[in-house]
């Protein structure tokens, strides 16, 4: 019996089909060769027609059932991007360098995208290098802010002096757009505070007048820190958002000083601050400021009528008065102004033992011969020279102290010797 031809060992094996056994059965023999022809000899195809037959083509890489195009480089991508909108040009420079050394070693597409945004890049590094050296781009970005805030009331700041249009002075219409001015000017208001509403909802007219009111007459004291230089013409007002501003983000109160006189206008700027005043002015009037608080407080009813609040409020103004004065008195001041302070210290002893007197009165008569003498010493003539040696204001609000007023309160209250 005789054994089945081996398989071809080239025959490629069909990937799509799973292998086959070779059929069994019985044995067969090759047909003997016709006659005269010759057996090919061993070890090799022989002549004749019964030459081994020609192997199959070797497959000259594995078998792939699809035609599919390599993949586009996405740093080349990024790159073209950064390029054509001039964003970062040294990042999409080296995006584009990076993207084409990938594409070589992987095969990938978009060789053409990353040259060109390699190019635009380098491009737009080359303008901004020569903008910066030249100020060109400083100058430019300085413009554009300013065009874009110019006439914007919401883009007022601390500082800034404007006019209104049309030459209207009352805040209570509605203004959509100033004219900035220089403070040095003539002009119709000044920013001396913006002040953020944290709500997240509008609070109302009633609820912002109510913010405005509170909050601007307690800044336009720490923005003009010296109220011997504030004219008897300003007052404070603002600038307040509507519900109709707020949808569009409106959400600040600007606080203004402005002129109580249609006739009047402001010129030059009220700011009296650390931006404008030196360590001793600052001192001096943070020392003056805190006797006027308790000023202040005075009570409205008249001695008359309530003696024994008047008289708590004597010894209030006592005490401060002599803490002041050591305040004053701790400090080392230039010879310049040394004596005339020294001057002032002594005033403010003899004011504060008059305060004390007037607390410790057995009688509204008495009370009032200590509080006028007390009240002399306000606003006096050393308070003038310490101030004439300082470089600040020189005339008193409404003519000085208020020594020999008799009345009770009237003659002390603070508020109409600051009118802002």
């Amino acid at each position: 019996m005789s054994i089945p031809p081996p398989a071809d060992p080239q025959q490629p094996e069909d990937p799509f089909r799973a292998p086959q056994s070779q059929p069994q059965g019985p044995s067969y023999s090759p047909a003997p060769p016709p006659p005269g022809a010759a057996y090919p000899p061993p070890g090799g195809p022989g002549p004749g027609p019964y030459g081994a037959p020609a192997p199959y083509q070797p497959w000259a890489q594995g078998y792939t059932p699809f035609n599919r195009r390599p993949a586009v480089n996405g740093v080349a991508i990024a790159a073209l991007v950064l390029g054509v909108m001039c964003f970062l040009p040294a990042v999409g420079l080296v995006l584009g360098v990076i993207a084409l050394v990938q594409i070589r070693r992987r095969g990938e597409r978009g060789r053409p995208m990353a040259i060109t945004g390699a190019v635009l890049s380098a491009l737009g590094l080359a303008l901004w290098v020569v903008s910066l050296s030249t100020g060109v781009a400083s100058d430019a970005w300085a413009g554009f802010k300013e065009g874009f805030r110019d006439g914007s009331v919401t883009a007022l700041q601390q500082g800034d002096c404007f006019d209104v249009p049309g030459g209207g002075k009352n805040f209570d219409d509605y203004v959509d757009y100033v004219d900035e001015v220089p403070c040095s000017r003539r002009h119709d208001a000044e920013v001396f505070a913006v002040v953020p509403l944290g709500q997240s909802a509008y609070p109302g007219r009633s609820g912002v007048w109510e913010i405005g009111d509170d909050k601007c007459s307690e800044l336009s004291a720490a923005y003009a820190m010296d109220p011997w230089a504030v004219p008897e013409n300003v007052e404070v007002s603002y600038l307040w958002p509507t519900s109709d501003s707020w949808e569009y983000g409106d959400h600040e109160i600007t606080c203004v000083f402005t002129s109580g006189s249609e006739a009047d206008a402001l010129t030059g700027s009220l700011r009296a601050d650390a931006t404008t005043l030196d360590a001793d002015q600052m001192l001096f009037l943070a020392t003056m400021a805190k006797v006027d608080d308790v000023l202040a407080e005075e009570p409205e009813d008249l001695a008359e009528d309530d003696l024994k609040v008047n008289q708590e409020w004597a010894r209030d103004m006592q005490g401060r008065m002599a803490a002041e004065a050591e305040v004053l008195r701790a400090r080392t001041w230039p010879s310049a102004v040394q004596g005339s302070v020294d001057a002032l210290i002594e005033d403010m002893g003899d004011a504060a033992a008059e305060w004390g007197k007037a607390a410790g009165a057995r009688g509204v008569d008495s009370f009032y011969e200590h509080y006028d003498t007390a009240y002399g010493y306000v606003d006096g003539d050393t308070t003038v020279e310490v101030r004439k040696a300082l470089g600040l204001a020189t005339t008193p609000p409404y003519g000085g102290g208020f020594g020999g007023d008799s009345g009770g309160g009237d003659s002390g209250d603070s508020e109409d010797r600051l009118d802002v």
